[in-house]
């Protein structure tokens, strides 16, 4: 038997239909009870409890009990680096679902990928950082602000200090499956997206990852990140 990580048991952990479509619902960064994800996984309230304690256990997925109830979320922002990889695979494969419906260009748009800002504008706004060299590349798609990319975003709000003394990385590249490039993760860029909600630029769609940026929030953000 080889040593090393088992990729084979977290694929079977994702490969399933139900528990596939679990992990997808929880990509918006909320919290679900056992009964939500059994309607996001179309299974019994029964089975999608034994689904989770699969997830839980292989760590995928952590919970929390609060009063009678017991919500459940991605275990961390590598899990849902994961699955966002796994969607750009699945669509450079062409295994498409088959209910595209109305929301597909909204979500390629702008969406939330767990805490971040994902799709056609977290793209462009990363190849914004990149080009104006505000980050530099280092090891396994993670990247440091440089000096001027420090200035940057400090003068967007972001306290940099409080984020490099926490156990997240700082900025790490995040595959986009709509865009099938990169777009910001990491600590860093769950603070640029909590700084836009709170100056009003965006706010996300009820029950869905779609982020609908307002004409003047689209505006400010390609201006403040000089990309459009």
């Amino acid at each position: 038997m080889k040593e090393g990580p088992d990729i084979a048991a977290i694929a079977a952990m994702v490969g399933d239909p139900a528990r596939a479509n679990m992990l997808t619902a929880l990509l918006n960064g909320a919290a679900l009870t056992a009964s939500e994800l059994a309607l996001e996984a179309g299974v019994t309230k029964q089975t999608a409890s034994s689904h989770l304690n699969k997830l839980v256990d292989g760590g995928l997925v952590a919970v929390e009990a609060q009063g009678r109830h017991r919500y459940y979320r991605l275990a961390d922002a590598d899990v849902a680096g994961l699955l966002e990889t796994l969607m750009g695979v699945a669509m450079r494969a062409k295994a498409l679902r088959t209910r595209p419906g109305p929301k597909e260009p909204a979500l390629r748009r702008a969406r939330l990928c767990y805490d971040h800002l994902a799709g056609e504008l977290g793209v462009a706004m990363f190849d914004s950082f990149i080009k104006n060299k505000w980050v530099s590349p280092g090891p396994e798609r993670t990247y440091a602000l440089t000096r001027l990319g420090r200035a940057k975003v400090s003068s967007f709000g972001v306290d940099i200090e409080d984020l490099e003394n926490g156990a997240r990385p700082l900025c790490r590249a995040c595959l986009d499956w709509s865009v099938r490039r990169h777009h910001l993760a990491g600590a860093l860029g769950a603070a640029i997206l909590e700084r836009v909600f709170e100056r009003g630029w965006a706010t996300q769609r009820r029950g869905s990852r779609v982020l609908e940026f307002t004409p003047v929030g689209e505006a400010q953000l390609k201006r403040v990140f000089a990309f459009g």
